[in-house]
């Protein structure tokens, strides 16, 4: 009989190793190997003839039968793209006391009397607990379910008597399977707890949310195959100092990726925000240097945000650049074009750029927006309050296009803004822009400032 074995194996890329090691060799990460009983192998097994799969023609296999669940919360509906799919196992993880725990709650609950029972399976908080919360957001339904277990087999058999609708377990983490050795949290651990919620989805039809640890680098904690086995990832982001919490897709088998959903944590807990936009430039001050409206896209959503930026005189030989809701080497990249092409010296400077609300961008089209806060806060001249921006910034100091050009237009033109600058290229495409709004074509960034700018 062939005996276990003792391997070490990377937390973050499940790579295995026959002795601990300092650095893993495939994804750079310190101290991510654990120790870990290797089961041993039992050979390939052999299947009949009547249990083994089957190939068909793609034009008899008919589509999924299921249709989504509508969720009485839209921005979390958005997110999952449209309703929660029956069957589906939803990942959702974020940074401790984010409110994690506190939306699933709120989600669970609605749809405990919307679509029918519920099992909520905590396993870091007790009864009592989750019990005190829902008094806080004023949760009451007789169709929501509460239990504390860590045991999968358990879990599993509670699932069985209550056969809910919906299933949660917070965390994948503190789950167990008691026929492995290793402890939860493990690698082997959370690959087969995950393994063993997703057959029981797709089996039973029941939707299932796991709640995920996140790594001080911010990357779900665990081995990299839990990503592959669930159909959705999402990430809850914000900051502790802001009001504003920003759900996000990174991985959806049933709907668009990028989407983002806006909740407001209040003392009742967390509310949906159904205008983001509005709700960023509510504290907008208009006619101060150094600030701009750019219209980004977060998935199929344009949203307006407010791009800060301070160019203060420093007195060390090398000048700092901070960047708070974009990314540092964009932000280096644009400064080298606005020394270098436009002729704005920043060498002497500290240059520190902010996004109001916590919101992140990642997306180039924001190059414009924070090229000109930049040189709004340089010359400290400030922009019309009236003016959106939007456009990616090449090295010669270009204009590109972005796409979806109109969507933004649009939005921008709801909250009445006027004007708006976009690359020329953009023009020759084939967007039909929006009535209300003026949108006025530059070929360079030399040339944006110089409108933008202008008394």
């Amino acid at each position: 009989m062939a005996k276990s074995r003792t391997v070490w194996v990377c937390q973050n890329c499940s790579r295995t190793a026959l002795k601990e090691m300092g650095k893993c060799p495939n994804c750079g990460a310190w101290n991510s190997y654990v120790e870990e009983v290797a089961a041993p192998s039992v050979g390939p097994s052999r299947q009949t003839a009547s249990a083994r799969s089957e190939p068909r023609r793609l034009s008899e296999i008919e589509g999924d039968p299921w249709e989504r669940i509508p969720l009485p919360m839209e921005e979390f509906s958005r997110v999952l793209g449209g309703g929660l799919v029956p069957g589906s196992l939803v990942l959702i993880a974020g940074d401790p006391g984010i409110g994690k725990s506190t939306l699933l709650l709120e989600v669970t609950a609605l749809m405990a009397d919307y679509a029918g029972p519920a099992l909520y399976v905590s396993g870091e908080e007790s009864a009592g607990q989750i019990k005190m919360r829902a008094d806080r957001l004023g949760i009451a339904t007789d169709n929501l379910y509460l239990v504390t277990e860590t045991n999968l087999s358990a879990i599993l058999d509670h699932v069985r008597a209550i056969q809910p609708r919906v299933l949660v377990v917070d965390s994948i983490q503190t789950t167990y399977n008691d026929a492995l050795d290793s402890a939860p949290g493990n690698v082997s651990q959370v690959r087969d707890c995950a393994a063993a919620f997703q057959g029981l989805a797709k089996e039973t039809g029941i939707a299932v949310f796991l709640v995920g640890h996140v790594t001080k680098e911010g990357s779900i904690a665990g081995p990299r195959v839990l990503e592959h086995i669930v159909d959705t990832v999402l990430y809850l982001e914000g900051d502790a100092f802001q009001a504003f919490r920003l759900l996000r897709s990174v991985k959806n088998r049933f709907g668009a990726t990028s989407e983002v959903g806006v909740f407001e944590m209040q003392g009742d807990g967390l509310v949906e925000v159904l205008n983001p936009s509005e709700a960023f430039l509510a504290e907008r001050m208009v006619n101060s240097p150094g600030s701009s409206i750019v219209v980004t896209m977060e998935g199929t959503r344009p949203l307006l945000a407010e791009v800060q930026a301070l160019a203060t005189t420093t007195s060390f030989p090398n000048p700092r650049r901070t960047a708070n809701g974009v990314d540092y080497n964009r932000l280096l990249l644009i400064t080298a074009v606005l020394t270098r092409r436009v002729g704005i010296r920043l060498s002497e400077d500290d240059v520190f750029v902010n996004v109001i609300g916590g919101l992140k961008i990642d997306e180039p089209a924001a190059d414009l927006a924070i090229a000109l806060a930049i040189a709004s806060s340089v010359k400290d001249r400030p922009l019309a309050a009236d003016l959106a921006v939007v456009g990616e910034v090449g090295l010669s100091g270009e204009l590109r296009a972005v796409s979806q050009l109109a969507v933004r237009l649009n939005e921008a033109a709801k909250l009445g803004f006027r004007r708006a600058l976009i690359p020329k290229t953009a023009r020759k495409g084939g967007d039909q822009l929006p009535p209300g709004i003026e949108a006025i074509p530059v070929r360079s960034l030399d040339e944006a400032i110089d409108f933008a700018l202008r008394k």
